[in-house]
Order: structure tokens, then C-alpha cells, then sequence
């Protein structure tokens, strides 16, 4: 059994310094499949989303919190797409990431999945603080989750959230090992920054 331990080896190289929650943490595939997260724990996680910054303080994100072992992990599991059912069965929690699409008026949100995108990102990061690791799937079937759940048609479906304990790499098909030992990388900063650094 291969454990990712050493999270050394996945550490990010960054140009500046950063928290440690953001230079340790990485999207992995291979999850504890017998490690429980507390509901102390998960209520963080979920604070830190909550007060995460949204256009005009409209909070526009909501989520189905999905314990490994019951109907609504299921639930979740068969919404996703493709690999990401042969490795998401192992993580502690299933998260459904969804937006409110209109106010109480019917007026558009424009900026909801702006919104929820930064909820997840604040979420993601206090996990990490926890000693969890999360992984974001976009490879989801959306309207299957959303009518699952009974959401009516103001509501979408954006992403989902694996949450856990970082596992055994050998427990994965051998294409995504190959893929959760591969160096890390991201564009430089002259890449990204257009003009101003």
C-alpha cells in the first residue's frame, strides 16, 4: 500500500510565500474510504463558505452535504461522469455545489457562480486547515442531480466536491495513479498578469 504521506512531495513551488494551506493543497484521487469527518469539522468547512464575499451580499450558493455510507452519497455518486466514479467512492464526503440562478423577483444573478466559486475556494482552503484535501469535479450530470434533489428550475448544479483523508494511491486504476504522482505545475506569473506587476 502506497499512502500520499509525504505531502512534501506535492507542495506547491511557489515565487512567494503562502499560507501553508494553499502551498499543501492538491486535488487527489485516492481518499481513505474509512476515514469519518467530524460534523464539528464539516460545520467549519461549511462557515468558511458561508462567509465567503458575494455580489451585493446575495449569497447565491447552496450545497447537499453527502456522507460516504448513505443514500445521498449514492445519490451524488451516480451523477458523476466518467473516471470520477472509479476513485469518488472513497472520499468521506460528496459536497453538490449549486447556484440560485434568480432573486425573489425572478431577476437574474448574474455574478451566482462567480459567488460560489469563491464559497467553494474559501471552503476548499479551511479543509485543507482541517487536514482534509478536496478535489472539484466538473465531469457531473447536473440536471440528474438537480431534479434528485428536488431543486426547482431556479436552482443549477455546478460542480461537486470530494472531501477526505488523503488514501492509498495503489487503490487507484493505473492511468489515474499516473496522474496523482505527476509534478504539479502552473503558468508563471509573467504568463497570467496582462499588465500592472
Amino acid at each position: 500500500m502506497t499512502l500520499i504521506t509525504d505531502i512534501t512531495s506535492r507542495r506547491a513551488e511557489t515565487d512567494a510565500a503562502l499560507i501553508p494551506a494553499l502551498v499543501e493543497r492538491f486535488s487527489p484521487r485516492a481518499y481513505d474510504p474509512d476515514a469519518v469527518i467530524s460534523d464539528e469539522t464539516v460545520a467549519t468547512i461549511l462557515e468558511a463558505a458561508r462567509w465567503a464575499p458575494s455580489a451585493s451580499n446575495t449569497q447565491p450558493w447552496r450545497f447537499v452535504v453527502a456522507r460516504r455510507g448513505t443514500p445521498e452519497f449514492t445519490t451524488v455518486h451516480d451523477g458523476l461522469l466518467g473516471f470520477n466514479q472509479a476513485w469518488a467512492d472513497s472520499a468521506a464526503l460528496l459536497i453538490v455545489n449549486i447556484i440560485q440562478t434568480t432573486d425573489a423577483n425572478g431577476a437574474e444573478l448574474r455574478w451566482a457562480e462567480y459567488d460560489l466559486g469563491q464559497a467553494v475556494a474559501h471552503l476548499s482552503v479551511q479543509a485543507q486547515h482541517e487536514g482534509l484535501h478536496t478535489h472539484q469535479m466538473g465531469g457531473i450530470d447536473g440536471d440528474k442531480l438537480r431534479a434528485a434533489f428536488g431543486l426547482d428550475d431556479s436552482f443549477r448544479v455546478v460542480s461537486v466536491s470530494a472531501i477526505g483523508v488523503l488514501g492509498d494511491i495503489d487503490a487507484l486504476p493505473e492511468k489515474l495513479r499516473e496522474r496523482e504522482s505527476a509534478p504539479r505545475t502552473r503558468l508563471s506569473l509573467d504568463e497570467i498578469v496582462i499588465a500592472g506587476a
